[in-house]
């Protein structure tokens, strides 16, 4: 059963059909515009290197909705050390990365939504065939965002963070 998502919205009162079951971070939190002249910086939709030193890459965070066939996402970045960045970016368009041990970082997304932070979450990336983002897997902690991805949201909390990203006064904190 998939479940009616829609919503009547408590900041426009608009019903929305169904809220959006993901949001994406354009840029790890590191990445400052300044960071594009920069030639030992780069940025593209999937990987990121600031300074020649530091390299991420972004994947989704799945969050099971309960009683739903349905998975929220976060496309969130993920810091990696150098071996691993340059291995994942040498498999990156090879048919069988998925087979690969997964990646350890650190989660470099500020995902307003929880608190305490979660900025430098323990992750493993997990990569998948090419063509789909990479798996991040939370550490088991006791951190609401941990919790969820193991435990699964409720309708109601993925229609609680749409309302609060989708009339966001700040741009940071919402996305496509």
């Amino acid at each position: 059963m998939s479940g009616d998502l829609g919503f009547r919205c408590s900041r426009c009162g608009e019903h929305h059909a169904t809220p959006p079951l993901s949001f994406h971070s354009e840029a790890p939190d590191y990445w400052t515009p300044d960071l594009a002249a920069n030639p030992d910086s780069d940025l593209s939709s999937d990987q990121c290197v600031i300074n020649g030193e530091h390299f991420f890459i972004r994947g989704l965070i799945e969050i099971p909705i309960l009683e739903t066939d349905n998975v929220f996402a976060w496309g969130a970045w993920v810091s990696l050390n150098k071996t691993s960045f340059a291995r994942a970016q040498e498999r990156w368009n090879e048919v069988g990365r998925e087979d690969d041990a997964p990646y350890f970082g650190w989660l470099s997304t500020e995902l307003t939504s929880y608190t305490p932070t979660t900025i430098n979450l323990k992750t493993n990336l997990h990569t998948r065939p090419v063509g789909l983002r990479p798996f991040i897997e939370l550490e088991p902690t006791d951190h609401p965002l941990a919790v969820d991805q193991r435990t699964g949201i409720t309708r109601a909390r993925v229609q609680q963070i749409a309302v609060r990203l989708l009339h966001s006064r700040f741009p940071d904190e919402g996305g496509t």
